[in-house]
């Protein structure tokens, strides 16, 4: 069967625990239709780009899809029914991933305070070399300089 990665998103003004039936509501589409959903993985409240249907913030779901095409299709026929849903993606991949998307990775990476090796990050660096005279007052201009 092929594999699929499925994004949604929210209306804002949703509580978590309606976000959840709806992803479980999605998942019983795909299950009905002799499909599985191999993972899901909720992103959380994020802004967005730019105002969709007024909304400024999402709730974003990423379901990882192992399903025939018409059960994708009966999935997508539904979500584009669903007024709580502003925005979805379906999109067809070669295998499915087995670790946590890039998304939660990040937010993991955020929650540590984990800033990767950038070195020492304080002043008087040698290749920076002396920065001249910006301190320094400048000199008053010319009458008619223009």
């Amino acid at each position: 069967m092929p594999y699929y990665e499925h994004v949604y998103l929210a209306r804002q003004d949703l509580a978590p625990a309606q976000v959840e039936a709806l992803t479980e509501g999605f998942q019983k589409i795909i299950s009905d239709h002799e499909g599985a959903v191999a993972s899901q993985e909720y992103w959380g409240l994020r802004s967005i780009a730019y105002r969709i249907k007024k909304n400024r913030k999402a709730h974003y779901v990423l379901l990882n899809i192992e399903a025939p095409a018409a059960a994708v299709q009966e999935l997508e026929r539904q979500v584009a029914l669903n007024e709580d849903v502003i925005r979805y993606m379906t999109i067809r991949v070669d295998k499915l991933e087995t670790e946590q998307s890039a998304m939660m990775r990040k937010a993991d990476r955020a929650e540590r305070g984990d800033r990767g090796d950038r070195g020492d990050r304080g002043g008087d660096r040698p290749d920076r070399g002396d920065r001249g005279d910006r301190g320094a007052p400048r000199a008053p201009r010319e009458q008619g300089a223009w």
